[in-house]
């Protein structure tokens, strides 16, 4: 049970942090110092939270905080089926009470930003793109996380901090597309919240990260040593 409370406190504190840079951070508070942090800055804010997360329940759970990654650890052959739809069920736990410490947050004050949850959205009639993108920057994440967590040929103590920023990257990239998902869970939190528009294009940031990691984990099978 302490890997799955692990789990889930590691993805409530991404959602919390990240999307709560784009809440209150991106655009900044009048009155406060600084104009927000931007593109940039959000970004920092998720791939630092998986950075912190990785080095504090890294040893107890391995920091998958999202539901892609997971699956693609399942797929890969690393952990039992059993164990994955537990991490899944307790990241979704987590994300929702990410998601409604922001949603008190903004319910009690003001919050500056474009978003009031941080949810994940597309243009209208743009779902291909934001499928291709969601689908295709999943794949890169996970193949990193995979390939640097590598009892053989991984990088150790540096495995988190490669696959931090790797979701800045990612973020810099994908955040002008789709606000940047590629975590099931961390899309299903802050949707839940935000209703409407949001839940419609639910669907998309859980189906299209799970595939791009299904493909991440049967490229990297194909990559690691089976002897």
């Amino acid at each position: 049970m302490k890997k799955y409370i692990a789990e889930m406190v590691g993805t409530m504190v991404l959602v919390l942090m990240g999307c709560g840079s784009a809440v209150f951070a991106a655009n900044g508070l009048a009155g406060t110092v600084g104009s927000g942090v931007g593109t940039l800055g959000v970004a920092f804010a998720f791939g630092l939270s998986v950075v912190a997360m990785a080095y504090t329940i890294g040893g107890i759970s391995g920091c998958h905080i999202n539901p892609a990654i997971t699956l693609g650890v399942y797929l890969s052959g690393r952990m039992s089926g059993k164990d994955a739809a537990g991490y899944m069920v307790f990241q979704v736990i987590g994300a929702i009470i990410g998601s409604a410490i922001l949603f008190a947050l903004v319910s009690t004050g003001g919050s500056g930003g474009v978003t009031t949850t941080g949810a994940n959205g597309f243009t209208p009639g743009e779902t291909l793109q934001a499928f291709i993108a969601e689908a295709v920057f999943t794949f890169i994440f996970v193949l990193v996380v995979l390939g640097t967590t590598d009892e053989k040929k991984g990088a150790g103590n540096f495995a988190g901090l490669a696959i931090g920023l790797t979701l800045v990257l990612v973020h810099i990239v994908c955040i002008p597309i789709t606000g940047t998902s590629v975590n099931p869970a961390r899309s299903i939190g802050p949707a839940l919240f935000q209703g409407g528009e949001a839940l419609s294009q639910l669907w998309l940031f859980i189906v299209a990260p799970l595939v791009g990691a299904a493909v991440s984990a049967l490229t990297w099978n194909c990559f690691a040593d089976k002897k």
